[in-house]
């Protein structure tokens, strides 16, 4: 069946999230060397390393996995959201972010709480001048928008995935659907939330298909409602046999060209 949809990821699809905290962690780190004799990038490393280990030992991660947040979202993420579990996530970001930076930085034998909680602030500000889209992502939208329904579907809290969004503004006018995973309650792979996206735009599994770089959220959670769908691999990351994508390119560019021949 013709195609009449197409699905999009949209961070690390889209827009280029890995860069976009890079540059955050850098700009933050630089400061940092400034204040104190410190490698910026062994700082970067060992906060990084810190963020990890607090973020799972929150009651909330189990709800972080389900919804599909990363720690370093954690990092500037307000979560003002509804729910009890946002709620609960809202009070500690702020406790986090000070001690995700203080301990990155005692890691590297600087003690010292109060460049900590300025640091994690300045993350925050950081990561908000920072957003970076893929050189072909509107090119590709501009070719597509019209002749396609166009949807969004991306995990995250819905506070910070409408921040991405409010800061890149261009984005939105391309889609008829955004659906965020914190506004539903579960996010990819569940197939519920796939399921959800179907009926919200009436169309059946084999008219629409799901592009995304995410092999174990995007390609897994489409391949359960056996939906087609386009692994965009552009760092040649490797394949995984348990999950095995109907396509596979390595740019939007290369999707585009694709799309013409299914």
């Amino acid at each position: 069946m013709a195609i009449k949809t197409i699905i999009f990821d949209l961070d690390d699809t889209l827009l280029f999230d890995q860069k976009s905290v890079k540059t955050a962690f850098e700009k933050t780190c630089d400061y940092a060397a400034t204040i104190k004799n410190v490698d910026s990038r062994e700082l970067e490393e060992a906060v990084k390393v810190a963020a990890r280990g607090l973020y799972e030992s929150y009651s909330t991660y189990d709800y972080t996995v389900l919804i599909g947040i990363n720690p370093f979202e954690g990092l500037w993420g307000t979560f003002d959201d509804p729910t009890p579990q946002f709620q609960q996530m809202k009070e500690i970001v702020p406790v986090y972010r000070a001690q995700a930076w203080t301990n990155g930085l005692a890691a590297i034998g600087i003690e010292d709480a109060e460049l900590g909680a300025e640091l994690g602030e300045r993350f925050v500000e950081e990561r908000k001048k920072a957003p970076f889209f893929y050189e072909d992502t509107f090119e590709v939208l501009d070719q597509l928008k019209g002749k396609y329904e166009l949807i969004l579907l991306t995990n995250g809290a819905p506070s910070l995935q409408n921040l991405k969004l409010e800061i890149t503004p261009e984005i939105v006018p391309y889609f008829d659907h955004i659906v965020i995973s914190g506004d539903f309650g579960k996010g990819k792979p569940d197939a519920s939330i796939f399921e959800f996206v179907m009926d919200k735009a009436g169309l059946t599994k084999d008219e629409a298909i799901m592009v995304g770089d995410n092999l174990m959220t995007d390609i897994l959670g489409s391949s359960r409602v056996g939906m087609r769908n386009v692994w965009i691999n552009r760092e040649n990351k490797p394949k995984n046999p348990d999950v095995v994508p109907t396509f596979e390119v390595t740019s939007l560019t290369e999707f585009l060209q694709l799309l013409k021949s299914i």
